[in-house]
């Protein structure tokens, strides 16, 4: 499988990671929620996590299908700021009902299947205007992804604290050490 997930909690390095590997020359697939709360917002909609987080998630399951569905286009290694499972953890940390939707498409929709986890990283944790959550919220939320991804199947190997370069090379070498050199060719 192709589709590799860098997921984690808010504020931990993820989109910084997924620059560094665009720099590389790697397909990458931008953070859905983080583009969908900037659109709603120009929009003055009430379609945002923190208003109608179920409404949001519907509109994130869609984009991330879309955005899944395009990097099959391109036949090679993609990576994904955050995917499905993720939507499934904001559900499950608002104590929202999980809809079967989440469920078929979870299935439907595949990914390599180690994930890289970024853990809560306080030193680097800023807000910004799409990410409202306190450092502890993005904290639960995290232990939330993490349960959330192994329940799918999924393997998770946890991001180790380096600077983005290091980080980038982490990946690239355990993806090769996992026997997984062939997607990165």
């Amino acid at each position: 499988m192709n589709a590799i997930v860098i997921s984690g909690g808010p504020g931990s390095g993820k989109t910084t990671l997924l620059n560094a590997l665009k720099r590389r020359g790697f397909n990458c697939s931008d953070e859905i929620s983080r583009k969908l709360i900037q659109e709603q917002v120009s929009l003055n909609s009430e379609n945002l996590p923190w208003k109608n987080l179920s409404s949001f998630a519907e509109l994130a399951l869609e984009r991330m299908v879309e955005e899944y569905k395009k990097s099959l286009a391109f036949n090679e290694v993609t990576f994904f700021d955050r995917a499905i499972p993720d939507i499934i953890a904001y559900l499950k940390v608002g104590k929202l009902q999980v809809q079967g939707s989440y469920e078929a498409a979870l299935k439907k929709y595949p990914y390599h299947h180690e994930i890289f986890m970024a853990p809560p990283w306080e030193a680097i944790y800023i807000n910004d205007t799409e990410r409202w959550q306190t450092f502890q919220e993005a904290t639960e939320l995290y232990h939330m992804l993490a349960k959330t991804y192994q329940a799918a199947g999924y393997y998770i190997i946890e991001l180790p604290f380096l600077n983005v370069e290091e980080r980038v090379d982490f990946v690239l070498e355990k993806l090769v050490q996992n026997n997984s050199l062939h997607i990165l060719n």
